[in-house]
């Protein structure tokens, strides 16, 4: 089949099952690429916690941090606390930096990214990204402020309210009356910007090797797998990746390392019409059209 009756028929695929976004996958070795409207800018939630890893290793790399310093952490410091974590500790605790990287980047801890946060602002996360060439990633917010939205403040069988008006109040342009879903304010990006930190990440060349290989490392022990993961991790392939999600934007980002020495960036970021938190039809019909956009680079 060709690219474009393809392209057309997963347009149509995803429009039918209450899904919009922006999708990249690319060889890394080719750099041949296949996506649907991978331009197109969104609010990436938990994704910032990638180019936060990254400027806390390469501030450790600089000499600027040290990965063995401990920080002291309180509990309780999210509105919305996630089912594993820092969020659910009930006591002060002591960590080393590194080990909050590893929290904040395999199980999405957001007390965690915070604490990084607190050593490595978003304008300095920026600039580092700016520094390393990586364009098209705006960091501009803590993690926190993802917590306090219209959904935290509702009961949860009234949490369809909180959809409704995210899905509703979306202007063409991206801009939304909540912040944290207007690209104009939020922490922000593209599927392309993300294939483009994720070849920098798996192919280093302006990004320090050592730093890579962590981040790698972490991304890899992921264990949030219920969204592309069932899709792209095998006896013969590796998948290392890394959500986000925030009222009804759903996104994983990853590269998928098969045994025959092939790899694939994928970067999927979507926007669900369904007005509902819990969607796992959603998640596997991210994870179909991903795999579909592989299989057509893999064996055009």
């Amino acid at each position: 089949m060709s690219d474009e009756r393809l392209l057309q028929e997963l347009r149509d695929t995803l429009r039918d099952g209450g899904l919009r976004g922006s999708f990249l996958v690319r060889d890394l070795r080719t750099g041949e690429e296949l996506g649907i409207d991978p331009d197109i800018e969104l609010p990436v939630a938990s994704l910032v916690k990638i180019p936060l890893a990254l400027a806390t290793l390469e501030r450790v790399r600089r000499g600027e941090l040290d990965g063995a310093q401990p920080l002291d952490v309180r509990p309780g410091q999210v509105t919305s606390p996630g089912p594993t974590g820092l969020s659910r500790f009930r006591h002060p605790a002591r960590i080393a930096l590194d080990d909050l990287l590893y929290l904040s980047t395999s199980i999405s801890d957001s007390t965690a990214a915070d604490a990084l946060f607190g050593l490595t602002p978003p304008a300095q996360v920026a600039e580092v990204l700016r520094e390393l060439g990586l364009r098209g990633l705006s960091v501009r917010h803590p993690v926190r402020d993802l917590e306090n939205t219209a959904a935290e403040q509702l009961r949860t069988v009234d949490v369809h309210l909180a959809h409704s008006l995210a899905i509703d109040a979306r202007t063409d342009g991206h801009g939304h009356p909540v912040s944290q879903l207007d690209i104009t304010r939020a922490n922000s990006g593209t599927a392309r910007a993300f294939v483009e930190l994720l070849q920098a990440l798996w192919k280093p060349s302006v990004v320090d090797s050592e730093v890579a290989a962590r981040i790698r490392e972490m991304m890899g022990s992921n264990l949030i797998r219920q969204r592309l993961t069932p899709d792209f991790s095998s006896d013969a392939s590796h998948w290392s990746s890394k959500t986000g999600t925030l009222l009804n934007l759903r996104h994983e980002v990853g590269v998928v390392e098969h045994a025959d020495g092939q790899s694939f960036a994928v970067a999927v970021l979507t926007e669900s019409q369904v007005r509902a938190s819990n969607q796992p039809g959603a998640d596997a019909l991210m994870a179909q059209v991903a795999r579909t956009l592989r299989d057509q680079l893999r064996h055009p």
